[in-house]
């Protein structure tokens, strides 16, 4: 059996039980070295073969799932975050169905909710916005047209950014175009829940400056939006006054 299994953002604690118990049980692990805390390894049986895919290509990766399968073996493929999100496993699920090998995708915390819960802040706040768009800018790949990121933040939403603090001179330009002013507040969250781990805050005017300060070329989530520092209407949820299905709201 084949699992692919959400690593998390980095502290090796943030895997889901289901997560570590696939680790524990695997006699192959295949994990996104680049991104991936070795730590989890710590988990694995003494007999079990490891492989990590920051030094492989597709057809690598996928030869040895393939192999490993036919071979009876527990086999977990390692991604970083929650792997639905650019995890790159639709790619190698489709080759693996259409050859009718079984497999479970196992999700995982993605570095975007690590970085709101680093800087303890709520992306959906009452009054102030509703939305979450996770994204990334252009870079050495594409991205559609019609989801620049200009236009994107033209919502006015809460947003989240991947692989994109490499090219933080182009991501300032285009939200300040697209928010259409330049205090908008934005954190910047470099390795998120890794023991090296850094916060910056600041507006889109500034942050620039501050980011460069630091060094932080990679490995950063970019959240944007007044959803950090704002007012905000409080939720229906625990209003005394309101209504739901159990609990009958106090009359004012």
């Amino acid at each position: 059996m084949i699992y692919f299994v959400g690593a998390g953002p980095g502290d090796p604690d943030l895997i889901t039980i289901k997560g570590r118990k696939a680790i524990e049980e695997a006699d192959m692990i295949i994990y996104a070295g680049s991104l991936v805390s070795e730590d989890h390894l710590n988990y694995k049986k003494d007999s079990c073969v490891c492989y990590n895919s920051a030094k492989m290509h597709l057809e690598e990766v996928l030869d040895l799932m393939i192999e490993g399968d036919r071979k009876g073996l527990n086999i977990v493929r390692l991604h970083t975050g929650d792997p639905s999100i650019y995890g790159a496993i639709k790619e190698q699920m489709d080759p693996l169905e259409a050859l009718g090998i079984d497999f479970e995708v196992i999700p995982g915390v993605s570095s975007f909710v690590a970085a709101a819960a680093s800087i303890k802040k709520e992306f959906t706040l009452p009054g102030v916005s509703q939305t979450v768009i996770l994204t990334r800018i252009k870079g050495r790949t594409d991205v559609p047209e019609t989801e620049n990121l200009e236009s994107l933040a033209s919502h006015g939403a809460s947003m989240a950014l991947f692989l994109s603090v490499g090219h933080m001179e182009k991501v300032l330009d285009a939200l300040k175009r697209g928010y259409g002013r330049d205090d908008v507040p934005i954190a910047v969250v470099y390795r998120a829940s890794w023991a090296d781990e850094k916060r910056i805050i600041g507006t889109l005017k500034d942050i620039g400056q501050k980011v460069k300060d630091e060094n932080i070329i990679k490995q950063a989530q970019i959240l944007v939006g007044d959803f950090i520092h704002t007012d905000y209407d409080q939720s229906k949820l625990y209003d005394k006054y309101f209504t739901t299905e159990y609990r009958k709201g106090l009359k004012k």
